[in-house]
């Protein structure tokens, strides 16, 4: 009898394995073997807004690059990634593979890494330029995208995209995020006064921007306009930049040459100054920081005593965080639903979530939404913005 039981658990034992074995691999080969054909991405008024996402880096920002592409990733939109020419070739090829081991992101091809990487530095005008060259990339290499949004390797989203595109889709594809002041106040002499030289713009090696012995007097041919350098930018204003029926942004490209902080001033002074586009600002960057006071050169570091308070705030993006700070993970859980190194779900996914597989490596149709809780918070912000546009009582002032 002893044997006979023994014998019926070994039974017990092989079959529960064999089927275990069996379910293990039915998931695999569901994650493993996405749809060959990916769906049809439509653009145009009639479907919901894309978004070209520029997401830059310096050196040793591979893997939060990879995870804020993940953040914000959707079939819809493009994304351009930047490691700065410090990072190593290594790491670029790193971030190029981990980019390419994603299921989606191999199907629809969505996705590019610079490969002649620009020197990124904060002061001086190498920015601006940086920032150009990866607007005319994405104007060439998608036709379809709506807005421009810049973020770097220390930002995060606090929307899913279906919440971002959801919202978007009631607006103007003309409108312009740029927060934006022409009171200059102590800028005027100690950010537009003196004349500086960025030598990132011809030198190889690092070096620090260096000041002329005289300064110059405040432009009286067009208004200065000073802001945050965190824009969402629109499709037309940007083409008007970069490719240019007027010469008005490439004057103001000499100009902001030689200015100590040019991403704080050229794009606002180029939508400002413009007849075309100076009624399509909305004054305000859609991200979240707190400062210092007196405010410093950058925010604080947001932690996860921010984080009820960044929920609250309505804005699509928040910045700065420290590498893997807690706080990320609590958004992923609790806002984006993202697991780990997995893209944020939407209604484009169709796989079965589970610890095993990726929702995300299978998909159905990409053109449809499904906003979230905070899409409701979200769109109050933007009918209140909008409103001050429309009064136009805050409008390039």
């Amino acid at each position: 009898m002893g044997a006979e039981k023994k014998w019926l658990f070994t039974l017990f034992i092989a079959a529960l394995l064999s089927l275990l074995l069996l379910l293990l691999l039915t998931s695999l080969s569901s994650f493993s073997s996405p749809k060959p054909f990916p769906p049809v991405v439509h653009h145009g008024a009639p479907y919901p807004p894309a978004f070209a996402y520029y997401i830059s880096g310096g050196r040793g920002d591979g893997n939060r690059i990879l995870r804020l592409l993940l953040a914000v990733y959707h079939p819809r939109n493009r994304y351009l990634l930047h490691l700065a020419v410090e990072a190593s070739d290594e790491e670029r090829r790193r971030l190029v593979a981990a980019v390419s081991a994603v299921p989606a992101i191999h199907a629809f091809e969505n996705v590019d890494v610079v490969g002649k990487p620009d020197r990124l530095t904060y002061m001086g005008s190498s920015n601006v330029a940086t920032t150009l060259h990866a607007a005319a990339i994405l104007l060439r290499m998608d036709v379809g995208w709506n807005w421009f949004i810049t973020l770097s390797a220390m930002d995060y989203p606090l929307l899913t995209q279906d919440d971002l595109s959801h919202v978007f889709s009631s607006i103007s594809r003309d409108i312009n995020f740029i927060d934006h002041t022409s009171d200059l106040g102590w800028k005027e002499s100690q950010r537009f006064g003196p004349i500086v030289v960025d030598p990132a713009l011809y030198l190889a090696r690092r070096s620090q921007i260096f000041h002329a012995t005289q300064k110059r007097q405040t432009p009286d041919a067009f208004k200065v306009f000073t802001g945050s350098p965190w824009v969402i930018l629109s499709r037309s204003f940007l083409e008007f930049c970069v490719l240019g029926w007027d010469n008005l942004p490439r004057t103001l490209l000499m100009y902001f040459t030689n200015v100590v902080l040019s991403q704080e001033g050229y794009f606002h002074s180029a939508i400002c100054n413009s007849p075309d586009f100076m009624n399509t600002t909305v004054n305000s960057d859609l991200r979240f920081m707190i400062w210092d006071n007196p405010p410093k050169m950058e925010p604080l570091f947001l932690n996860s005593s921010d984080f009820e308070q960044m929920v609250q705030s309505g804005a699509a993006f928040a910045r700065q965080f420290q590498k893997d700070d807690p706080v990320l993970n609590m958004v992923d859980a609790k806002i984006l639903r993202r697991g780990h190194n997995r893209a944020a779900p939407g209604a484009w996914c169709s796989g079965r979530r589970s610890w095993l597989m990726d929702p995300c490596s299978q998909w159905g149709d990409v053109n449809v939404l499904k906003p979230g809780p905070l899409a409701k918070k979200f769109e109050e912000s933007i009918t209140n913005i909008l409103d001050d546009l429309n009064s136009q009582k805050n409008q390039c002032k």
